[in-house]
């Protein structure tokens, strides 16, 4: 790697760093608000924004244009500096150990929801906050929380940027430029982040409660202030509907919302929203009636539950109504099946994404058609557009990662001496960042008794399951390191 490429990386992390440093200005005043004691986390504060401003400012008259390889690089690398950055302030705000705080940050970054806090009531405002804080950040993603400024400094960079950061099969241009979209996306984030807040506030939360828990919604993250999720408000119909609503929405392509406010309504007409829907509705109204009929609840109580915990699963949010792991095994079985499935491409969802099976079985009945017809050309079109040979093969080529990947995961947690429910569950709650999942990491339960290496390396899943494989894998190829 030569000096031109280390400080264009070095530049990068810097200007993610001062933008990281602006939004944490959020838990400190959280913490003087409740007088909490935030000395230690404030100078960590302090020396973290300083130590960015010196590098920015060293660099400040270095224009660079990044490559591919250099952006791929970078993307990786932030993510571990995100989680020693916010590993950091819950060092400092709470009770825990260096390996408990990188797997909670990267739990946040990535939207997991995971969490080795066995306690959440007893924390802090200020942790909670900081908590919370990483799952709105990370939602829409931190690397085009940075495209503005980046576009500002190379046009073609950020792009570059934008494109290895972001979930799905593409990226498409709404506007001339990618920052000017970046800008629109996170001014539609922050505008359901603030009328979900307001709903919530006004359902009953009070307003701590109400921040975080949209900040959590929104980025599809899951974490909550309180020890049950939503649980703790089980009984308030408005405030799990509201919750319903939002992560349901914060599952759909964000590109979509945008083309909202153009008066453009084609994004909901899209393929892969319709099939989302139906897959969503399809699968509540089967759980649904599986608790009307095994759980013998009320229909409006059991749709209410049921409805939330399908859109909790999959937009892989992870927040919980109640501990579902105690249902019937019909229904336990019914939500496993969101769990290996995920929301939209181009939304905060993280998983498999729904786009992928539409390819794939469209690509399945495509080759039937071909072996029914030697001689005919069969193509796959999504929406109209050809889906090219190189995209049916990325498709195919991330199905066998994702399977590979989980079934290898789960081997090695079975071989350590957990159960075979906790260990597939878990890993498919990480690799897929969706949070809980089933045994020991159920929806009541936390991922504390892992050790400390365990911890360590569930948080770097997160983090491939977040970059969805390719980005990670590339690393370890030769090509890439030529003339780098």
């Amino acid at each position: 790697m030569g000096l031109q490429s280390l400080k264009n990386i070095a530049k990068f992390i810097s200007t993610i760093g001062l933008g990281l440093g602006f939004f944490f200005i959020i838990p400190i005043i959280t913490g003087f608000i409740y007088h909490e004691d935030i000395k230690n986390f404030l100078i960590f504060y302090l020396l973290f924004v300083l130590g960015n401003f010196l590098m920015y400012a060293a660099l400040y008259n270095h224009h660079f244009k990044m490559s591919i390889k250099e952006a791929i690089f970078a993307v990786n690398l932030i993510w571990i500096l995100l989680g020693v950055a916010g590993g950091g302030a819950l060092l400092l705000t709470s009770n825990v150990t260096p390996s408990e705080a990188f797997f909670e940050a990267i739990s946040g970054f990535t939207t997991t929801g995971a969490t080795i806090y066995t306690d959440i009531e007893s924390l802090s405002h200020t942790t909670l906050m900081v908590r919370s804080l990483t799952h709105w950040l990370g939602g829409m993603g931190i690397i085009v929380l940075s495209v503005g400024l980046l576009t500002l400094l190379n046009p073609s960079g950020s792009l570059t940027l934008f494109k290895s950061e972001s979930t799905g099969i593409s990226i498409e241009k709404l506007t001339p430029k990618i920052k000017d979209t970046a800008i629109r996306l996170w001014g539609i984030y922050l505008l359901l982040t603030l009328l979900d807040a307001l709903l919530l506030y006004f359902g009953g939360m009070n307003s701590f409660d109400a921040i975080n828990h949209a900040f959590s919604t929104i980025s599809t993250g899951g974490f909550s202030t309180m020890n049950d999720s939503l649980g703790h408000w089980k009984n308030n119909y408005f405030i799990l509907w509201v919750t319903t609503f939002f992560m349901f929405i914060s599952g759909i392509n964000f590109i979509a919302h945008l083309r909202l406010f153009h008066r453009d309504l084609s994004g909901y007409r899209s393929e892969e929203v319709k099939w989302y829907f139906i897959v969503f509705m399809l699968l509540s109204l089967t759980l649904t009636w599986v608790h009307c009929t095994i759980g013998k609840d009320t229909l409006f109580h059991a749709m209410t539950h049921a409805f939330f915990t399908i859109s909790s699963i999959l937009t892989t949010t992870g927040f919980a109504s109640t501990d579902y792991s105690l249902w019937s095994p019909v229904a336990v079985a019914i939500i496993f099946i969101p769990m290996y499935i995920g929301a939209n491409a181009g939304s905060t969802a993280g998983g498999v994404k729904i786009i992928r099976y539409v390819i794939l079985f469209k690509n399945l009945f495509a080759q039937i058609k071909q072996n029914l017809h030697p001689n005919a050309i069969v193509d796959v079109f999504i929406d109209g557009n050809r889906i090219s040979g190189k995209i049916l093969g990325s498709v195919h080529g991330f199905f066998f990662i994702y399977a590979v990947t989980n079934l290898l995961l789960t081997l090695f947690l079975f071989a350590r001496g957990y159960d075979f429910l906790t260990s597939i569950s878990a890993a498919i709650a990480c690799i897929g960042n969706i949070g809980p999942g089933f045994g020991h990491v159920g929806p009541a339960d936390n991922f504390a008794f892992f050790s400390s290496f365990e911890k360590i390396l569930l948080a770097i899943f997160m983090i491939i399951g977040r970059l969805e494989f390719y980005t990670f894998i590339v690393l370890f190829s030769k090509e890439f390191w030529k003339r780098f």
